[in-house]
Parts: structure tokens; C-alpha cells; sequence
């Protein structure tokens, strides 16, 4: 049989390895600032760019898209040239790529300071940069499916297969998430409002984590594990079993996020099923992973990148047993909008997705630099003082967690809240916070170390930019196959039409019902639209970030409405865009602080918050009395919520200038009423109108009815 000669492009896979190298070390620094900010508030520095609500997604957009994002490409462009016999579809698409990827991580790097951001997690960019990552993904899909069409290997390796899934899945989940109403190139509306919107955010970033920070790590998992070990992948029939079980059902799981919020109960359990049963398949890629280690182990007690491969395996495996039981409500119950979500974030980002981008690097880049590792003492060291970096971060945030829950539904013999103040749970757990920053310094050290290990080593060496390689010509089938799934890895496009189909069925069926009955979201007829100066104030909330640490929603627990009042509804949010339910309380609910203090309070605790709450670890906020609000698109916001539904008039919308400047003057009166002088055009006017509406459409009491479904 004769042999075709070709090159595998290894410059491609250097480049994002040096990207990933770089963001990484950018991301967890940011990291560890967003740490030091929950000690010490002065770590805000002052300044509105720099604030946590602001800086906090530059973290996580950091450490997802840059660093993980970067990591897959690396591997994927390494490992499908190899699997696939080939060279990538298009050098230049590679290019486009690459280049593409690193200016819409630079995009969001300065547009998300400047809060420029439409405040939904893991998606915050606002819409240009929205369509720039999906045409940079079209970019990726045709070079990869390219390069499978045009491969030497007639059948396609598991790798490849969660390649494709991943593909599609993520090319699904961004455009159904960020359907938005643009207003200006910087401001938007999504078109989906309250219960809608937090139902397909959630949809959006929970399959985020499962099909972007999961399934390419494992299609790079079964390639990289088997090259490392020298050793065949454990079972083939699991891997089948272990992608279509976990493709099929992860993408259902997302509603356990909005357990016991307004969310209908019908979604909520699904989520609640579908996230108990994802432990079969999640487990079942643990265990084709460490198995595929047996009679290696030798070597795994010698080769730093397969400690850190094995550690990454088990991380793996703990986050996806606590998934599932987070999302049990008993468990929900206390565990929801704890630290105890922030450990679980980070055993997987650090455990699973940083070491095994660490185990990759160790592997590829003495490979493509035809040399060998500089330092394997170094490594191991990078290995022990990262796994430490680990535990020093998450055991901490668990007992953190622990103590909030605790603490926030204890009550007195008396029947009353123990802890009413919320701010004496803030400063209890600052001493875990510490640890917690101890251990993201530890982890970015580890990181450190590894970056001048692999300079070095690549200092050593001299890439290899086009390597030789050659394998016989794809001819057409003498055989007949008989596995059927054997069959289906020589079809890459019906693959595709599968996978996606795959993926389809449960957004289907939790979404449209959700969208298309409207006893799903009952109207109050109560619920009145911001007015203009509120939705401004509103705006500036979301550019500040306060999601990241306030929820919106109350939920039916007796600690809950003993504390902020009377139960979230889901007709409450209807004209709510984005929804602003949050996932993390590092300060108190504000769905019911409406009317709850006077103007000047919240202007005191805006600029300056320890004056209102001494021990207040919340940055102050002096700029909102400085700047003055801009109204230039005041008309343009409103008449974009019409289209979108919301019932301004045409009168409403002419006269708002009137409208806000007459609240404003209000608002202004009653501060100069307490020794506050403040003009009517200041953001923090806008502000103060925003939380001082918030939860006072429903005043009445609760019906016997309603009570009844408060749980104790």
C-alpha cells in the first residue's frame, strides 16, 4: 500500500500554547485580586474600574475563555492531526483563529472594566463581541470539519467525538443566549425577561461548563491519558456508552440552578432528575480514564504529567458527584448561594481543567520542540505546590459555606433570627477567606514555576514547526462493518446531526412549554414597568456588577422572608432585562429592600458602605456622586423595551426626560431635607431610584394559601 507524505502544523499548536501559557498566569492573578477584594475592600483601589462587581467577570471570562479556551485549542489542533492522519483543513484558517480568539479575549478584557456588560455569567460580553466569538467559532468548525473530511483514518477516534459535540453544543448554547435587542454598539436588551431569561441563562451556564470546560477536556483525556501511559484506552463499548449518555443527558440538568426559585416546580424537577442520573456517565469517563492506567502506575509515581493527570481524573469525578447532590433540594436548601458553589467552581476549574492544561503543556511542548523537559524536579514541585494550592482553596470555602448556611437559618428560642444582621456571616468567614487566597497564591506559584520550566525548555529546543508524517490514502470500503457504531464513525456529518440532536431534546422540552403556556409566568397586575429614571438606575446596577454579590430573589423559606420579606413571584420580573437573580450572596438579598431605608441611607452606604455597616467589606462607590447620568439614549432604551413587550406608550416615551427629572428632583429634595446636597443629574440619583423600587409592586400579605408553601 503506498504511503502519502504530508506535515502536521505544530507552529498552530505552539501558539495557542503560549496564549494558553500567558492568559493563564493573567487570569489566576486576577483571580487572586478578586480574592484579596473580600478581605480587604481597599483592594478595590478606588477607582470604578477596578471594583470586584467589575473585575470579578474579567476573572472568570480570563480563566474560561482565555486560559481553558486556548487549552482546547492547543490540544484539539495536536491531537486531530494525529487521530485524523492529516494536516488541518486551512493553515490560514488557523491563523484567522487564533488571532481572532486573542482580540476578542483583549475585546472583553477592556470592555468588562468599563462596565460594558450585559450581566449574564459566563456570557457578559455585550453583543459585538457576541458575534465576533461566533464567527471566530464558524472559523473553528470548518477547519476542523475539514480536516475530518479530508483524513486518512477512516474511522474517527472517541477524541474526535466529543470534538464534535463540543463543537456544536457551544454553537447552540451562545446564539440561544445572546438573542439580544441592541440599543447602541455598547447597549443591549435581551428579549427574554425574568423566569425566561433565568431559564435560559442557566440552560446557557450550566452546559457552558459541561460542553465547553468538560467534553473537549475529555476528548483530549482519551487521546493524551493513552499517549502518556503507553497504554490502550480501558474500554472502548464504555466510551460509547460514557459520550452519548453524557452529551444526551447533561443538557437537561441546568434548571437545578433555579431550585426554589420562581422558576415553574415542573422545570425545576427535571433539572433536579436529569442532574441525579449524570453521575453514571460522568463517572463512567472517570473510570475509562484511571483505568486506562492500570499497569502504569510505575510510571505515574515518575512522570509528573501523570500526577497531575490522575489528579485531574479525580477532580473530575468529585465535582460530578457533588453536582448532583447540590442539586437535591434538601441539600439546595442550605448549600444555594453559599461559598460552598464557589469550592465546587474551582475543584473543577483547578483540579480538573488547570491540571490536566498543565499535564498537556508538560507533554506537547518538549515534543514540538524536539527536546526534552528542562526540569522534572521542577515539575514535581509545581505538581505538590499546586494540588496544595487546591485544598488550601477549597476546604476553606466548604467550611465557609457551612457556617453561612448555618448561621443565615438560625433562629433564637424566641423564634426570631439569630443572625439577622447579614453582615455578621460576612465577617465570620473572613478568616477562610484568607486561606482561600493563600491557596489561589500557592496555585498561581505552581503556575509560575511551570512557565520558566517550559521556557527553558523550549530555549533548549527548536520547534518543529512542520512535522513530517505519513500514513496510506483514505480508499473507499471493501469491508463491511457489522458494530453500527463502527458505521457511524466513518460519517462525520450524520455524527454531527446525531450529536446535535442529542442536545436538542431536553432544551426543547424544559423551553418551550416555559415560553408558550402563560400560566408557566401568571401576570400581577400589581407589577408596573420601571420608570425612566428607575431603569437608568437600573443600568448603572448591572455596569456596576452588584449582581456578582447580590441575589434578587427571595425564596419560600422561613428564614428568607423572616429576613428580607415576602417571597419572590414569578410575574414580579416580567419586565426585568436581564433577570438579576445572582448565584452568590457575598451581601444580602435586595429583591425587597425597597422602602426598607430612606434616601440618605443608601446614599451614605454608596459612598462610603462602612459608615452604614462598620466591618462592610462592599468597595464604596464616590464616582456615582460625581458622574453625571447620561441620558442620551434614554428614548432608544424605552422604545427597544416596547418592541420587546413592555408596555411604554409613545406619551411615556416623549415625555421621559419630564418623568425623570421630576423623580430625580424628589429624590434630591428629600436628601437636602438630611443635610445632603446633591444635583438632580448625579448617577447616584438613578441608583437610589432603582433599589428603592425594588419589591415594592407587591405590599400585601401573603394569602393562607401562599403561606402555606413557605418551608421551614
Amino acid at each position: 500500500m503506498q504511503l502519502e507524505q504530508f506535515n502536521y502544523d505544530n507552529r498552530i499548536v505552539r501558539d495557542f500554547g503560549v496564549a494558553t501559557i500567558i492568559w493563564g498566569l493573567v487570569g489566576m492573578s486576577i483571580g487572586l485580586l478578586v480574592a484579596t477584594q473580600l478581605i480587604w475592600p481597599e483592594m478595590n483601589f478606588l477607582t470604578q474600574y477596578s471594583t470586584f462587581g467589575r473585575v470579578r467577570p474579567v476573572h472568570t471570562n480570563a480563566v474560561i475563555f482565555a486560559f481553558v479556551g486556548n487549552a482546547i485549542f492547543m490540544g484539539v489542533y495536536y491531537s486531530l492531526q494525529r487521530v485524523l492522519k492529516a494536516r488541518m483543513f486551512s493553515d490560514l484558517l488557523s491563523k484567522i483563529h487564533f488571532w481572532g480568539w486573542q482580540l476578542v479575549i483583549v475585546a472583553s478584557a477592556v470592555t468588562l472594566p468599563l462596565g460594558l456588560t450585559s450581566s449574564h455569567e459566563y456570557a457578559e460580553m455585550e453583543w459585538p463581541i457576541d458575534i465576533a466569538i461566533t464567527l471566530i467559532w464558524v472559523v473553528f468548525g470548518i477547519n476542523m470539519f475539514g480536516t475530518i473530511i479530508k483524513r486518512r483514518e477512516r474511522h474517527m477516534y472517541v477524541a474526535v467525538w466529543f470534538y464534535i459535540a463540543t463543537f456544536v453544543t457551544v454553537a447552540v448554547l451562545h446564539i440561544v443566549n445572546s438573542i439580544q435587542l441592541p440599543v447602541s454598539f455598547w447597549k443591549s436588551y435581551y428579549v427574554y425577561a425574568g423566569v425566561q431569561d433565568a431559564l435560559v441563562q442557566w440552560w446557557y451556564g450550566h452546559n457552558a461548563v459541561a460542553f465547553f470546560l468538560t467534553t473537549p477536556y475529555l476528548g483530549m483525556m482519551y487521546y493524551f491519558l493513552p499517549k502518556m501511559a503507553n497504554r490502550p484506552v480501558y474500554s472502548y463499548k464504555l466510551s460509547i456508552l460514557h459520550f452519548w449518555s453524557l452529551i444526551f443527558i447533561y443538557i437537561w440538568a441546568g434548571p437545578h440552578h433555579l431550585l426554589y426559585t420562581s422558576l415553574p416546580t415542573w422545570v425545576q424537577s427535571l433539572g433536579v432528575v436529569f442532574s441525579i442520573m449524570l453521575i453514571a456517565p460522568s463517572w463512567g469517563g472517570m473510570i475509562n480514564g484511571l483505568l486506562t492506567l492500570r499497569g502504569a502506575w510505575d510510571k505515574v509515581r515518575t512522570e509528573p504529567m501523570l500526577k497531575f493527570m490522575v489528579v485531574a481524573l479525580t477532580s473530575y469525578g468529585m465535582a460530578t458527584f457533588e453536582g448532583p447532590m447540590l442539586s437535591l433540594k434538601q441539600v439546595n436548601a442550605i448549600a444555594h448561594f453559599t461559598d460552598w458553589i464557589v469550592a465546587h467552581v474551582h475543584v473543577g476549574a483547578l483540579g480538573w481543567n488547570g491540571f490536566m492544561t498543565f499535564a498537556i503543556l508538560y507533554y506537547l511542548i518538549p515534543r514540538i520542540y524536539k527536546t526534552s523537559l528542562y526540569s522534572k524536579k521542577l515539575a514535581n514541585a509545581h505538581f505538590w505546590i499546586g494540588t496544595l494550592g487546591i485544598l488550601f482553596y477549597a476546604i476553606p470555602m466548604y467550611w465557609a459555606a457551612v457556617v453561612q448556611g448555618l448561621m443565615w437559618k438560625e433562629f433564637t428560642p424566641e423564634g426570631v433570627l439569630k443572625y439577622p444582621n447579614f453582615l455578621a456571616t460576612t465577617l465570620e468567614i473572613i478568616p477562610m477567606h484568607m486561606m482561600r487566597a493563600v491557596g489561589g497564591a500557592l496555585y498561581l506559584s505552581g503556575a509560575i514555576i511551570m512557565t520558566y520550566n517550559l521556557v527553558k525548555t523550549i530555549k533548549a529546543g527548536k520547534l518543529l514547526a512542520n512535522e513530517a508524517a505519513e500514513a496510506p490514502a483514505l480508499h473507499p470500503v471493501v469491508t463491511q462493518e457489522r458494530a453500527q457504531h463502527r458505521r457511524l464513525e466513518r460519517k462525520p456529518i450524520l455524527f454531527m446531526v446525531l450529536a446535535l440532536l442529542a442536545i436538542l431534546i431536553g432544551g426543547i422540552v424544559e423551553m418551550i412549554p416555559t415560553f408558550t403556556v402563560s400560566s408557566n409566568v401568571p401576570k400581577i397586575a400589581a407589577v408596573k414597568p420601571y420608570t425612566a429614571l428607575e431603569l437608568q438606575g437600573r443600568d448603572l446596577y448591572i455596569r456596576e456588577g452588584c449582581v456578582n454579590c447580590h441575589s434578587q430573589t427571595v425564596r419560600p423559606f422561613r428564614s428568607e422572608t423572616s429576613r428580607y420579606g415576602e417571597y419572590s413571584k414569578a410575574g414580579e420580573f416580567i419586565y426585568d432585562r436581564p433577570f438579576l437573580w445572582g448565584s452568590k450572596r457575598t451581601g444580602p438579598d435586595l429583591h425587597r429592600v425597597g422602602g426598607k431605608y430612606p434616601n440618605k441611607w443608601h446614599f451614605d452606604h454608596l459612598l462610603d458602605p462602612t459608615i452604614t455597616s462598620p466591618g462592610s467589606i462592599m468597595p464604596a462607590y464616590p464616582w456615582l456622586i460625581d458622574q453625571t447620568l447620561d441620558n442620551s439614549l434614554l428614548e432608544d432604551k424605552m422604545r427597544a423595551m416596547q418592541i420587546l413587550g413592555v408596555p411604554y406608550s409613545d406619551t411615556e416615551i416623549n415625555e421621559a426626560m419630564t418623568a425623570l427629572e421630576k423623580q430625580a428632583g424628589e429624590i434630591a429634595k428629600d436628601l437636602s431635607a438630611n443635610q445632603v446636597e446633591i444635583r438632580t443629574d448625579k448617577e447616584i440619583v438613578a441608583m437610589i431610584a432603582y433599589l428603592q423600587r425594588l419589591g415594592t409592586d407587591i405590599k400585601a400579605a401573603p394569602s393562607a394559601e401562599e403561606a402555606a408553601l413557605v418551608q421551614p
